[in-house]
């Protein structure tokens, strides 16, 4: 529940730095469900239209495989079958109103998806993804996909490496190759533009000599920390964001295997000290 809500509170912070509406005391954006189409432009948007046929039946091949297994072995697989309907009717609402695109610094995934029975409401789900915290996009395909030419991508992030659950997965893209290019080509530029700033600010650093002897000349690493662009220290923020989150959840998952192996440990020597004392002494 902590992981969940520190990821939840992540996603909040990064979504705060990219639309730069932030306070500096830490308060929340006026309106959650503003557009953040309206805040930067859109650079590729990948379409599911495409591939929604091929994904509902794939989706639907899965549920009658599970239910099968199911009626052979407890018999609710037959409840499943009667479901089958429904499941479909969810399905074509999940894809359809599915909506991932490329801005000029993150990722955005929308959808909004029916609750397992309709008429209860939906399910609305919002993932922005920081460019400078992709690694890669990982396109995927298994077995039962490739019968119905479904694809699978995967974003890694970069950082201290977390489990694949943390990584954002999304089914049913119509051209993974075409978003993979888009975002690669992005990162690829946000780099160049970077290097390129590195380079003009050492290239126009003052000559200080003049008119200044007694004072020491300003070396060209000193005056770039001071006219650096914001763009570039935001960069490193948010890296440094990711690499904290990270190191934290590290940090957890040690303090409760070591607190499981020192509990095992006290339960036998406690057992190994009832057995001598119920041993016999030796006899005479």
């Amino acid at each position: 529940m902590e992981a969940r809500e520190s990821r939840v509170e992540i996603d909040r912070l990064e979504r705060g730095l990219l639309l730069g509406r932030g306070s500096d005391d830490g308060s929340e954006p006026a309106d959650e469900n503003d557009n953040f189409d309206e805040e930067e432009p859109v650079l590729y948007s990948a379409s599911f239209d495409e591939a929604e046929e091929n994904f509902v039946n794939y989706q639907t091949a899965h549920w009658v495989l599970y239910s099968l297994l199911l009626i052979l072995a407890w018999g609710i697989g037959l409840l499943m079958l009667l479901y089958l309907p429904v499941r479909r009717y969810i399905l074509r609402k999940d894809i359809r109103s599915r909506k991932l695109y490329v801005t000029p610094n993150a990722i955005v995934y929308r959808a909004t998806k029916p609750v397992p029975f309709p008429c209860f409401g939906v399910l609305r789900k919002e993932k922005h993804i920081i460019l400078p915290s992709v690694a890669d996009v990982v396109i995927e395909q298994g077995y039962l996909q490739s019968r119905f030419g479904v694809y699978s991508i995967r974003i890694e992030n970069v950082g201290v490496r977390r489990p694949p659950s943390d990584d954002v997965q999304i089914q049913g893209i119509a051209n993974p190759r075409a978003f993979r290019k888009a975002v690669l080509s992005r990162l690829s530029n946000m780099r160049s533009e970077v290097f390129s700033g590195q380079g003009s600010n050492i290239e126009d650093t003052p000559n200080l000599r003049t008119g200044y002897s007694s004072a020491a000349p300003m070396s060209p690493s000193k005056f770039f920390r001071q006219d650096s662009s914001s763009h570039v220290g935001d960069l490193v923020i948010l890296q440094k964001i990711e690499e904290v989150s990270s190191s934290v959840k590290r940090v957890q998952t040690l303090i409760e295997g070591q607190q499981s192996q020192t509990s095992e440990p006290t339960a036998t020597d406690q057992g190994k000290q009832y057995k001598y004392a119920r041993a016999p002494g030796p006899l005479h």
